[in-house]
């Protein structure tokens, strides 16, 4: 008998269980028997069935998909992010359905009425508020992704705070740079709090001055591209930058060649994720590397775990670790032995991020106009 004459139900009556223990067998989820599984599995192969996806979904009473939500989608880092997640989501033949909220005055309802479509979200940090987690939290299993929930809802995320603060004593005291400029908003994104966190705790332990506010910008390529505009049109310009992320380090290496600035020479600039890029520019883009595919691919597996009943799965906080990477935009000199990247060091122990809000006053902010549709949370 052929699968395209079996149905989940006929399996499940040939081997005497109901139509959700076939589904938990066919697709290597839940608790079932030693027993239970074996003769549901012979019943299978006897017969060549194949479970149908969506009949399998319907039958255990699932959509058979989950939900990925980010502010927007713009530039290598979310693209990263959704390879890395559907790689994982296909081994279990779900369908990953991704909402974008920016530019959305109802993007919380719009999230909320996702949930009642999926059997679970991955949400970016920052993309909704603490109060909307725990409603969607009470509808389905949530994971947040690249950032902290509020208690009971898991999360994922890479190391910032450590990192940034290994990058700037980097700047600091190995080239002896002053004056430096934290490029990025901690007040959008739980990531670039950590950095901006960590570019702060550098001076502490060096016993410099607290640095000043930081330039306020989005986190695309243009943005930085403003940011080398309005630091290198002052008096007396900075000597150096540590941009929130590699797509805004990437805009100030252009709007700095456009003014005859040259890098490293005259300005130092450095990033954050190391996207491919980072190598292949000139001069190569000092950064941290964050492993962001398995950053997805970690929230992916956590989540379908959940959204499967499996036990288990962790209510806690899942920090995974990055690396220094030096290159020659912070003035070191290549290492014509290592490839593209100079030299790549353990940025340090996993630190806990903890949600930090300046209040100092920033001189810049009036002035900065985001485009429109320009992403700021990340």
């Amino acid at each position: 008998m052929g699968s395209d004459r079996l149905t989940v139900r006929e399996i499940a009556r040939l081997a005497g269980v109901s139509v959700a223990t076939v589904s938990r067998v066919s697709n290597g989820v839940g608790q079932v028997s030693e027993e239970t599984r074996r003769r549901v599995q012979r019943a299978i192969e006897e017969h060549g069935y194949r479970p149908d996806h969506l009949g399998r979904a319907l039958a255990a009473g699932r959509h058979g998909a989950v939900g990925l939500v980010f502010p927007g989608l713009s530039g290598p880092y979310f693209s990263e992010l959704i390879q890395g997640f559907e790689a994982e989501a296909v081994h279990t033949r779900t369908s990953v359905h991704i909402l974008c909220t920016h530019l959305r005055d109802d993007s919380d309802a719009e999230v909320v009425e996702m949930a009642r479509r999926v059997d679970g979200l991955a949400v970016f940090g920052g993309t909704v508020s603490p109060d909307t987690l725990r409603e969607l939290a009470a509808l389905v299993p949530v994971v947040v992704l690249a950032g902290e929930g509020p208690p009971g809802v898991p999360s994922v995320r890479a190391e910032n705070v450590a990192a940034a603060t290994a990058l700037t004593r980097h700047l600091l005291a190995d080239h002896g740079l002053r004056g430096l400029v934290f490029v990025g908003d901690p007040r959008n994104s739980p990531d670039v709090t950590g950095r901006w966190e960590g570019f702060r705790d550098a001076h502490r332990q060096l016993g410099l001055p607290l640095p000043r506010a930081p330039l306020r910008v989005g986190l695309e390529q243009h943005d930085g591209v403003f940011a080398a505009d309005q630091l290198l049109s002052r008096a007396a310009p900075p000597r150096g930058v540590v941009c929130a992320n590699d797509e805004t380090a990437l805009g100030m290496l252009v709007g700095a060649a456009a003014r005859g600035v040259r890098v490293p020479a005259d300005l130092v600039v450095t990033g954050f994720d190391d996207i491919p890029m980072a190598a292949l520019v000139s001069p190569a883009l000092t950064t941290v590397r964050q492993p962001v595919r398995e950053l997805a691919g970690r929230t992916a597996r956590l989540l379908l775990r959940a959204a499967a009943g499996e036990d288990g799965a962790s209510d806690g906080a899942l920090v995974l670790p990055t690396d220094l990477v030096v290159r020659r935009s912070c003035g070191c000199a290549a290492n014509t032995g290592a490839g593209p990247a100079a030299e790549h060091r353990p940025a340090t122990e996993h630190t806990t991020i903890t949600e930090h809000t300046t209040t100092e006053h920033d001189p810049t902010a009036a002035g900065h106009r985001p485009a429109a549709g320009s992403r700021t949370a990340r």
